[in-house]
């Protein structure tokens, strides 16, 4: 019996060991969008059928998968850039913020779009 416990102890410490050196909880949606969340001190619940992590809303029916892991992951747009971003690239696809697709010649200065790149999709804000 004293064997056991002393296993059983070993095991939890190796798992508790493990599980700390994940920082994040990511969320992957049915669109492919990843969304990662703190892991330190989170806070889940369920309400009808949203799932709350944090502060980040989740509808359960477009939810296809949630995995810990060890930076984030999110694939979402997160700050505004300023400049060119980009637009010697001729794989860049740029969308005004209602989702109409944009000619590069009809940008206007100071105005906020939707870049698509190799790289990535973000917020940028044109200056030319």
């Amino acid at each position: 019996m004293k064997k056991y416990i002393v296993l059983l102890l070993m095991m939890m410490g190796t798992l508790a060991v493990h599980a700390d050196s994940y920082t994040y909880l990511t969320f992957e949606t049915t669109d492919g969008v990843k969304v990662s969340v703190e892991a330190s001190s989170l806070t889940i619940t369920i309400s009808g059928t949203t799932l709350t992590a944090g502060s980040q809303p989740f509808t359960l029916s477009n939810l296809s998968k949630m995995y810990f892991s060890t930076s984030d992951e999110t694939t979402s747009i997160d700050r505004i850039e300023n400049g060119e971003w980009g637009m010697e690239d001729a794989a860049t696809t740029i969308y005004d913020l209602q989702g109409r697709k944009v000619a590069k010649d009809d940008l206007h200065s100071g105005q906020v779009y939707i870049v698509k790149t190799k790289s990535g999709t973000r917020l940028c804000r044109h200056t030319k």
